[in-house]
């Protein structure tokens, strides 16, 4: 699974995928991680807003056997 957080402010537009490893590390391996419980703790790590989205895209890459 990838998580990408985008910024929602028009003349930034900046998108950043998230490390999975590091949100686990800081938020402990129980915490949710729904757009809803996830958003809230984002800022734009470009011009620091708050209004922030993210797009979750799972791995379709095929697997070997």
């Amino acid at each position: 699974m990838t998580v990408t957080a985008f910024c929602h402010h028009a003349p930034c537009n900046h998108s950043q995928k998230l490390d999975l490893a590091k949100l686990r590390d800081r938020f402990g391996p129980d915490a949710p991680a729904m757009a809803d419980d996830i958003i809230p703790k984002l800022k734009c790590a470009k011009c620091g807003g708050r209004k922030v989205g993210t797009i979750y895209t799972p791995d379709t890459s095929p697997r070997s056997r």
